[in-house]
This record gives structure tokens, C-alpha cells and sequence, in this order.
């Protein structure tokens, strides 16, 4: 089949490996070109690279306008694929080839349509995540499903391993899928709309560190913001914080929500939701890493104690 892939970042990249490793033609990369902004500067290995490295024709753009439609037109693919590509597809592109248009989506459909998804299922506490191939129509991360393979997530796993081991999974569905394609009866199951959450894009204020949670929400939200991604975060004594490293306490803690209480196992504990009446574990932070960009253990850092806030005080 020609093929023309859609794609962007590291995923973008890896999936154009598999399609260049497929027994199938790459007719046109179309990909963006490369930015600053803080999560497309994150996992930016690039598509434009390697295609040109395979003498692939490559198309830059931030959108899906008439120009690029006109190229993939020109191109005559037998199917479009796409992953990690960030502005809207028309009707007119992905429906112009025979096979329509395949996009990979990094969690298990209808869970988790929208953005960041691997992260947002571990904060979420689910005990799973995957990689779905899907039909692209007129909403996001809607279509028929033709492929998923399904990941567990390990109790101490962070986003940065979660996403890692996500995306090795995309070699083997592209080619499932593909295949599926070629067999002449691919299986499509349409996705229950009714069981879809979406989940929006993460800015800054979505790393602060919400006290009110309980302290294994909170636990599992530090893994989660895990390295390279913005860190969780909360304000200590006027300054801006971020959290590193934290677990459970052994004990429960009563007091103020907030309250920065004693050292447990090599780090200080925070009272979380109910402390008044001392129902709760609270988080144990082990690391932090102040404004100034120096990590101090939380044991050291927290000795005077005082509270965490949402803002400065």
C-alpha cells in the first residue's frame, strides 16, 4: 500500500519507523516543525529527520490547510496514518484515501480520549493503559477501533515509564493494523460513546498539588509528573516547591490540611483530606527541588515546619 503519514514528536518518529519497516511504501511525511512550547518540547525526536533520511518527501506545516491537502491528493495513498498530530483534520483529507485514515491514540478507547493520556490514567488510579488504532472521523479520538494492545500499570510506575513502554507497543499495532487492512476484512468495533472521558490539555496549574486529595492520590500524582515533565508542585514559606519524590505515611496524622507534621522514614509528612480527625495517611515527601533548582532532601528542607499552600504566602 502508499502510505502517507501524519505525525509529530517522538511518537510521529516511531510510528514512521514502523511504516518504513512495514512491507509497504511512504509515499509523504507530513509533519510540524519543530517547537519550544513546554510538552511539544518534550519526547521531540524528529519525524522531519528521519524521513529525509530515507529520501522520503517531507511537508512542514502547523495545519492541515489546502496546500497540504493538495499534496497528499498528489500523493494518491491507499491509507493516511497519524499520531501525535496537534490541529484539526478535514473531513476532505481524512476521508480521501480508499482505506480512510488510521490514528494511533496512546490509551485504551473510549478512556482517555483528549490529551496527555497516559499521565492523566495514572493520576486517575486505573490499573491500565495501551495504544488503540483507530478509524479518524469528525470528532476526536471517536472512530471505529481496528487494533488495541493493552499494558498494565506496575504499582510504582511514574508517566515517563508508563509513556516509554506505551510507545514500544507501536510497532506492533501499526503492523496488525496495516495487515488487517491488506486481509480485505478488517474488524472495526464501534466505540461506546456513552463510556468516552476526555481529558483536556496540562498547563502549569494542573502540576499544583491539590491538599484536599487523599495522600494516595497525591503519592501517585508525584509519579506521574515524573521527569521530563513539569514536577508536581505546591508553595512552602513563600517559595514555589516541587515535589520529586513522596510515599504514603506509615501512620495517620491529624491536624490542619497543609500542615507539615513530623519526620517519618527519611522525610516529613502533610496532613491531606479529614485531618481534623486524624483519618488519613499523609504524603511522606522524601525530595524537593526549590526554585533556585537545587534538590534538598525533604527531611532537611521541611526541618521548621509551617505549611504547604496553593499560592504564596
Amino acid at each position: 500500500m502508499r502510505i502517507v503519514s501524519f505525525g509529530f514528536q517522538t511518537w510521529g518518529r516511531k510510528t514512521l519507523q514502523a511504516l518504513i519497516d512495514s512491507d509497504h511504501e511512504v509515499v509523504l511525511a507530513v509533519t510540524h516543525p519543530a517547537s519550544e512550547s513546554s510538552y511539544k518540547a518534550i519526547w521531540n525526536d524528529s519525524v522531519e529527520e528521519l524521513a529525509r533520511e530515507h529520501g522520503i518527501p517531507v511537508h512542514l506545516t502547523e495545519r492541515a490547510d489546502a496546500a497540504t491537502i493538495d499534496l497528499v491528493k498528489r500523493a494518491e495513498p491507499d491509507v493516511i496514518v497519524v499520531n501525535s498530530w496537534y490541529t484539526w483534520m478535514p473531513a476532505e483529507l481524512y476521508s480521501l484515501p480508499p482505506y480512510g485514515t488510521l490514528n494511533l491514540h496512546d490509551s485504551l478507547l473510549p478512556k482517555f480520549t483528549g490529551f496527555s493520556p497516559v499521565l492523566w490514567a495514572l493520576i486517575s488510579g486505573v490499573e491500565e493503559f495501551g495504544l488503540t488504532v483507530h478509524r479518524m472521523d469528525e470528532q476526536l479520538d471517536t472512530g471505529d477501533i481496528l487494533v488495541q494492545h493493552k499494558l498494565p500499570i506496575p504499582a510504582c510506575a511514574t508517566g515517563t515509564e508508563l509513556v516509554l513502554a506505551g510507545m514500544e507497543l507501536i510497532p506492533g499495532a501499526v503492523n496488525e493494523a496495516l495487515a488487517a487492512l491488506v486481509s480485505g476484512n478488517p474488524r472495526w468495533t464501534p466505540q461506546n460513546k456513552a463510556e468516552r472521558t476526555y481529558f483536556h490539555k496540562r498547563s502549569d496549574r494542573d502540576s499544583r498539588i491539590d491538599w484536599s486529595s487523599d495522600a494516595v492520590d497525591l503519592e501517585r500524582f508525584v509519579r506521574a509528573l515524573s521527569a521530563p515533565y513539569p514536577r508536581a508542585f505546591s508553595h512552602y514559606r513563600g517559595e514555589r516547591v516541587e515535589v520529586l519524590a513522596a510515599s504514603i505515611s506509615e501512620a495517620s496524622y491529624g491536624g490542619t490540611t497543609g500542615r507539615v507534621v513530623v519526620q517519618e522514614g527519611g522525610g516529613v509528612v502533610v496532613c491531606g483530606p479529614n485531618a481534623l480527625r486524624g483519618n488519613n495517611r499523609g504524603l511522606l515527601i522524601t525530595r524537593v527541588r526549590t526554585a533556585d533548582g537545587v534538590e534538598r532532601d525533604g527531611a532537611e528542607f521541611f526541618v521548621r515546619g509551617g505549611y504547604l499552600t496553593d499560592a504564596p504566602e
